[in-house]
């Protein structure tokens, strides 16, 4: 069996597994990722959340941050499972990575009790999103990209996917009127995800060794 078609196991045993979340670190530079790390990064990414009212459970939400760190890992798995030359591999990494410097990206899978209202990419959606950290700021989507069919792509590589949920690229700025949307002092960030139904956050704690400048700088960080 191809490695790709086991994530899925690998992922629902590390989210049910003992301790909390992974701190990340958000320091650009090179990695040594090989494409069996690809599980245990996208579980470092990744985060889910729901919310429960006096009346039912409105909103469940699996987030995955598409960060420098991520993509790397993400790149080098799909040019093994693709068998990309050395240059498609070198040409693909260096596009996914300088998106990076310009929008943080998430990638975003959930479900709710009623599947109209909980299209983000719709004006009338019931819920709005929101880039939100520990310093206070709070930002709104450039743009949320609806996939409309998941495919083999989506659900091998983010096998929390599936036929029940919606799923959506959701884009916000780096930058907001020349500041960064996530502060250098940050000790987390997140999205948070509110509506007439209730509120939720999911939050991604940052390394105390990445919190501040060495956070956005170009340290070199060996594969974590």
């Amino acid at each position: 069996m191809p490695k790709a078609w086991v994530l899925a196991p690998l992922f629902v045993s590390a989210l049910v597994g003992c301790g909390g979340p992974a701190k990340v670190s958000l320091a650009q530079g090179s990695r040594e990722y090989v494409a069996s790390d690809y599980p245990q990064v996208l579980q470092r990414w990744t985060r889910d959340v729901q919310l429960y009212n006096e009346l039912d459970n409105p909103l469940t939400v699996t987030a995955t941050f598409q960060s420098w760190d991520f993509n790397w890992a993400y790149v080098v798995r799909y040019a093994y499972d693709y068998r990309l030359t050395v240059e498609q591999r070198r040409v693909l990494l260096e596009s996914t990575l300088n998106e990076t410097r310009t929008e943080h990206e998430f990638y975003v899978a959930l479900i709710g009790t009623n599947r109209r209202w909980v299209d983000l990419s719709h004006a009338n959606s019931a819920w709005i999103v929101r880039l939100i950290d520990d310093q206070g700021g709070e930002t709104a989507p450039l743009k949320i990209d609806l996939i409309a069919k998941p495919g083999a792509l989506e659900k091998t590589y983010f096998p929390y996917t599936s036929a029940f949920r919606l799923a959506f690229h959701i884009h916000f700025p780096v930058e907001n009127d020349g500041k960064p949307t996530v502060s250098p002092d940050a000790k987390w960030f997140g999205l948070r995800f509110a509506g007439a139904e209730g509120n939720q956050e999911m939050h991604w704690d940052i390394q105390k060794d990445s919190a501040k400048k060495a956070a956005f700088g170009d340290d070199v960080v060996r594969g974590m």
